[in-house]
This record gives C-alpha cells, sequence and structure tokens, in this order.
C-alpha cells in the first residue's frame, strides 16, 4: 500500500495546498516536509500560493510556506504582501507598536531576535516603569492591553508550525494539572532541575520543544507566567486552542 509521503508528492500542487490548508491536523503536519520539498512549484503561483489563508488568522500552514519560500530564497515574500503592510499576517496594537520586525524575525526563524523583540514589547505595554527597570512586575499585566497579546500570540503560533506561543503554554499547563514545576522541563526551560541559562542554552529553532518560546524571564518566577497566561482577554483563545 502507498504510503501517505508518495501520495503527496502525486497530487496536484494546488491539491496539496487544499489539503495543506483544510486537513486535519495530524494530515497537515504529515505534509510539513513534502511542502518544502515542493517549494518550487509554489513559488510559481505567487499570491495564489496563500489565497485560501486568512492573514487576520494564525494558521500556521500560511506561516509556513511562507517560512520555507523565503527560506530557500524562491521568491520575494514581500511580493506577497498588500502595500504598506509590515508583514502577511495582519497585527494590531492598541499603542501603535510596529509588529512588523517581530514578524521579519519569526519569518526568518530568528527565534532569538524574536523573542528579545517581545520581552521589549511587553516592557512597553506595561508602561515607563517596567521600560526603565528593565523587566515587567507581574502586577502590571493586567493593565497590559489584551489586542496586543493576541497579536503576539498569534504570530508566534503562526510562524511555528503551532509550537510556540502563550496559548500553547497554556494548554500545556492545563494538561499538566496547572503545575508549574512539571511545565518547566515540558518546555525546556528547566533541565535535571536546573534552570536553562539564557541565551545559549536555549534552542532557537523549530527543533525547540513544544512551548519552549516567547520565553517570558524565569527569573521573574510563576507569578510573572501566571499573570499573562491568566490574562482576562487572553482567556477565550486560549480554550480555543485546547
Amino acid at each position: 500500500m502507498p504510503s501517505d509521503k508518495n501520495e503527496s508528492t502525486k497530487i496536484s500542487i494546488q491539491e496539496l495546498l487544499e489539503d495543506f490548508s483544510s486537513g486535519s491536523l495530524r494530515k497537515r503536519r504529515g505534509l510539513i516536509k513534502t511542502v518544502e520539498s515542493r517549494a518550487d512549484e509554489i513559488s510559481t503561483l505567487g499570491s495564489d500560493a496563500l489565497k485560501s489563508f486568512d492573514p487576520d488568522g494564525d494558521d500556521w500552514s500560511a506561516g509556513w510556506i511562507l517560512q520555507v519560500l523565503s527560506r530557500k530564497k524562491l521568491l520575494e515574500v514581500s511580493k506577497l504582501l498588500p502595500q504598506e503592510s509590515s508583514g502577511w499576517f495582519t497585527t494590531h496594537s492598541k499603542i501603535g507598536i510596529d509588529y512588523g520586525p517581530l514578524q521579519a524575525h519569526l519569518l526568518a526563524e530568528e527565534f532569538e531576535q524574536a523573542d528579545r523583540f517581545t520581552s521589549a514589547a511587553l516592557r512597553q505595554l506595561a508602561g515607563p516603569q517596567a521600560e526603565s527597570r528593565g523587566y515587567v512586575y507581574f502586577s502590571e499585566v493586567e493593565s497590559i492591553a489584551g489586542i496586543d497579546l493576541l497579536t503576539i500570540d498569534r504570530l508566534w503560533q503562526a510562524y511555528s508550525q503551532g509550537k510556540f506561543g502563550f496559548s500553547v503554554q497554556s494548554r500545556l499547563l492545563n494538561s499538566l494539572d496547572g503545575r508549574y514545576d512539571r511545565l518547566w522541563p515540558r518546555i525546556g526551560w528547566k533541565i535535571d532541575g536546573v534552570w536553562t541559562r539564557y541565551p545559549k542554552s536555549f534552542t532557537w529553532s523549530l527543533e525547540a520543544p513544544e512551548g519552549h518560546m516567547p520565553l517570558v524571564n524565569q527569573l521573574r518566577g510563576v507569578r510573572l507566567m501566571h499573570a499573562i497566561l491568566n490574562h482576562p482577554e487572553l482567556e477565550e483563545r486560549f480554550h480555543g486552542h485546547r
């Protein structure tokens, strides 16, 4: 009986993209390498390669197509973007933060730079005092605009094959009965009871454990992480990704 992999190389590129956009999660994950191997064909479609996807969403299938085209330098991704856009996925900010650099870093799989941008954005969202001291207090999180946290979470999910983001961390925590002591090793922030050293000991690639990024400075302890994962305006999104 032919394998799914062999079958996927025989179908048309349009059928492949349809399966990659609307198939089950298992099927889409099984097509990741095939999409990469057929990137040359995808590039010939131009903007039509993404016509089945919603830029207001967080579909990692669209993000992976963009990453593959960018990685292989087969197509100028800028040609797929609306004029005056900061990235293919739409972004929103209550205080006018430009998330173009975050989207660009994630697109290029520059995850350490993306994480640094995320930390800086959280400080900016928390206010001048957080920016001045260089980190966010857990008590400042509730005042952070939910629309910005949603934007950050969407971009991390979209450009990580669905592996990274606050909602992923929340889902994992929920699966571990809310126990942070079990979450830290699960997402690679602790190994053998020792905190992973920043930045060199973290895995800045798609090979990282699920939920590994964004980091949310673990030196601030459980309370900062708990405040972010329980932000009132993120609850609905988190429930939708469990």
